[in-house]
């Protein structure tokens, strides 16, 4: 494998394996290293806007990828203060709008999608059980650690894009004192088998319920035949880690009658299996490596969930390196530097919509009264027109 082209990726999650088919694109070569011995779903669906979607077509996935997605037709907006849809966000017009559609679907299919796709690269090496370890960074490119088994070996590579996930072993490395800061909100995830919900909760469309210091997000996946349901609480428990198993009875204490109505309670006490994890977050505008390394997805920035772009940021961020690393192979230093300087301000106002889109989600008492007015003056096509920033963004 010539030195010159090789960019060694650590981690073979969305953003790795974005990274991967992007940089192959542009002449590199990539090999990537991922622990895991075969790839499982970590999470279970995600929201693809437009940014992210419009990346997965210009890499030519989207025939891949039709069969597992769903397009919604809208976001609706509901209030547990009154119990009622305060207005609903129209998606359906999306490409006309954004020039890409926005998509549902599961995480681990897109994963799948992806990996087949890499697999079937002559330019791309995916190893399994293959675990990065360590690297020495010079000005001319970079020598990488790894191991497999009881066997350890070295690397030599162009560059070292380190896609291995909020508790990055390539991020801490790198920035010690720099680590992912509990966020006091925990996720919980479940999903369902749409036949057990009426037939309001199988439309294709998602569904948003705000209240007190909790709200929930329900999709279809699967071809309608699952619904996904995230229910995200305000709380202490902050055990570091992907996920756990989650008590229901635990999770139903935070949607009691009379705070929160009917439907919504449904979606919970339908759930058979919950996970939970706690939400960490990295600091605003990421931290994005030094020299011959970068850092990608959420082992740069880490992000709370809220406008639904954790994928989607690091689905940008392999576009955005691979093509600095095509204007500047020469330098690659000079190169990742570009991209940090591109990327930076961008996930910070990203990361700060999220954090203030949490803080409305969560409002009670008057200050949800005052919330529910406005969405209610704003309407749906108000409410998406705040999205034009993130939603229009072209590499």
């Amino acid at each position: 494998m010539a030195l010159s082209r090789s960019i060694v990726i650590a981690g073979a999650g969305i953003g790795g394996l974005t990274a991967a088919l992007s940089v192959a694109a542009r002449g590199f070569r990539a090999v990537v290293m991922e622990r895991a011995e075969k790839l499982e779903e970590v999470g279970a669906g995600l929201q693809l806007s437009p940014n992210a979607s419009r990346v997965l077509i210009g890499l030519g996935l989207e025939k891949d990828l039709a069969p597992y997605v769903i397009a919604p037709d809208a976001i609706s907006v509901n209030s547990a203060r009154s119990g009622k849809e305060l207005t609903r966000i129209p998606l359906g017009g999306a490409t006309n709008r954004y020039g890409a559609p926005y998509w549902i679907i599961r995480r681990a299919d897109l994963q799948s999608v992806l990996y087949a796709r890499a697999l079937n690269h002559h330019d791309i090496e995916v190893r399994l059980g293959c675990q990065y370890e360590d690297v020495a960074s010079y000005a001319k490119g970079v020598t990488v650690v790894q191991r497999k088994g009881s066997a350890r070996q070295q690397e030599p590579a162009l560059a070292l894009i380190g896609a291995d996930g909020v508790w990055s072993t390539v991020r801490h490395q790198m920035y010690p004192d720099e680590q992912p800061k509990f966020t006091g909100r925990i996720a919980w995830r479940g999903t369902v088998d749409s036949k057990q919900l009426p037939r309001e909760f199988n439309a294709k469309r998602v569904q948003l319920w705000m209240g007190a210091n909790a709200h929930i997000v329900a999709y279809p996946m699967k071809d309608g035949k699952l619904i996904n349901v995230v229910a995200i609480v305000t709380g202490q428990w902050n055990r570091p880690g992907w996920s756990e198993p989650g008590d229901a009875a635990e999770l139903a204490q935070f949607f009691l009658p009379p705070r929160w109505p009917i439907a919504p309670r449904m979606l919970i006490g339908a759930v058979d299996s919950w996970r939970k994890w706690a939400l960490f977050a990295m600091k605003d505008g990421g931290l994005w490596g030094k020299g011959t390394v970068a850092l990608l997805g959420d082992a740069s920035h880490a992000m709370l969930p809220f406008v639904a772009q954790g994928a989607g940021m690091a689905i940008e961020d392999a576009a955005v390196v691979a093509t600095c690393l095509e204007e500047g192979k020469e330098n690659v230093t000079a190169a990742f530097s570009k991209y940090a300087n591109l990327r930076a301000p961008r996930v910070s106002h990203v990361q700060r919509t999220a954090r203030s889109t949490g803080e409305i989600y969560h409002m009670r008492g008057p200050m949800a009264f005052a919330r529910d007015q406005t969405i209610r003056v704003l309407g749906g096509a108000g409410l998406l027109a705040q999205q034009n920033r993130i939603y229009s963004w072209r590499a």
